[in-house]
């Protein structure tokens, strides 16, 4: 099946209606199976559009919900609030991020200090471990920014606990190269499955599993199936969420980023925009196909806001804001958030003030509380 990705929200919307007609209905029990890159995916395949926000995850469950009903989107909606719960749970907690790029940076040196360190990334990254699956998972993310989720699971645990490679150079790979490359849920998920994330649970990938949820297309000999989890000095603080700022009345500028690319159901206020900026800041090292995804989405977007508000919209420059109060979405922990200029009014979605708090610790808080967050979303 084609995996591509067209980077704007009305592909997004499409994508979404072919999962619902699809494998939506058999979602819960299909969505562990990997069953390759020529069959439709077990999963919505919707990441890339939700992580920029050219769809929104409120969106997302109201359809599933209403395609379902009863119940029979409960996994699926469950999943999309793990999406929620890592934005979270970072926003919380930032030095995970900050600790990871560091990491990586330290590691990237050390490749160039130790020449089997090094021989063995380069062979996990060009898919020459001779691990069954594993060589044909890291050529598929290169070639095209995807991958299943069981299967970046499976990946990262080869990776750390039978290759003994860092984690961080590893979730560091993932950002360069995979289409939907969230600081969030990709730092997250890789210090989950380390063990680091629910200290002591690690996630430990198995011949047989893969054997079964490959459907016997890969069957891996010389796992390490029995690691211990990683550890570390201190986990990541928690600090308080950051309030988010009220929009004025009047006229303003409303500045896009690559977190949120649907201005049209942002929680303006009063506010009128007169004038669009589109602000892209891509992860370090990004490879070609992401730089090139990011740029098509805020194209889309920016064509979209223009069409809606009724101004200009263009790439940011300088001077572009005329000297009116500037506007954006709240950018979540990352290469958006450290790029917005200074001054900047930050706005934060209901769906966000609703989930964010209760996804401070582990995922069952939040959990518990989806069905009076989808009840306040009606």
């Amino acid at each position: 099946m084609d995996r591509s990705f067209p980077m704007t929200r009305a592909a997004g919307l499409d994508r979404l209606s072919e999962f619902l007609l699809g494998a939506g209905a058999v979602y819960a029990a299909d969505r562990n199976t990997d069953r390759g890159r020529e069959h439709t995916p077990t999963t919505s395949a919707l990441s890339p559009y939700l992580r920029r926000r050219l769809i929104t995850e409120a969106e997302v469950v109201a359809a599933a919900d209403s395609a379902f009903g009863d119940g029979g989107a409960e996994k699926f909606v469950s999943e999309v609030f793990w999406r929620t719960y890592f934005k979270g749970h970072l926003e919380t907690h930032p030095s995970a991020w900050t600790d990871a790029l560091a990491l990586a940076a330290a590691d990237h040196e050390r490749l160039a200090a130790e020449p089997g360190l090094r021989r063995t990334y380069e062979a996990a990254t060009e898919g020459r471990t001779g691990i069954d699956g594993f060589d044909d998972w890291a050529r598929d993310l290169v070639g095209t920014g995807w991958l299943h989720n069981h299967t970046r699971m499976w990946f990262a645990s080869i990776w750390i606990f039978t290759l003994r490679l860092p984690w961080a150079l590893g979730a560091d790979f993932f950002m360069r190269h995979l289409l939907d490359g969230d600081p969030a849920s990709n730092t997250l998920s890789w210090r989950w499955v380390a063990g680091l994330h629910t200290r002591g649970k690690h996630y430990v990938a198995r011949a047989e599993n893969i054997r079964r949820y490959t459907e016997g297309r890969y069957d891996p000999a010389g796992l390490d199936e029995y690691p211990d989890a990683l550890d570390e000095p201190m986990p990541p603080c928690e600090v308080a969420l950051p309030p988010a700022d009220t929009p004025p009345s009047g006229d303003v500028a409303l500045l896009l980023h690559l977190d949120d690319l649907h201005p049209e159901s942002l929680p303006l206020g009063g506010a009128t925009v007169v004038r669009i900026g589109g602000l892209i800041a891509h992860a370090d090292g990004a490879s070609d196909r992401v730089r090139a995804a990011d740029t098509a989405a805020m194209a889309d977007a920016l064509a979209r806001a223009a069409a809606y508000f009724g101004c200009p919209a263009g790439t940011v420059e300088t001077g572009w804001a005329c000297g009116l109060p500037v506007l954006t979405a709240w950018a979540s922990v990352g290469p958006s958030a450290i790029a917005l200029p200074d001054g900047c009014r930050r706005l934060r979605r209901a769906w966000d003030d609703a989930a964010w708090p209760r996804s401070t610790r582990g995922y069952s808080r939040l959990r518990s509380a989806i069905p009076s967050i989808l009840a306040a979303e009606a």
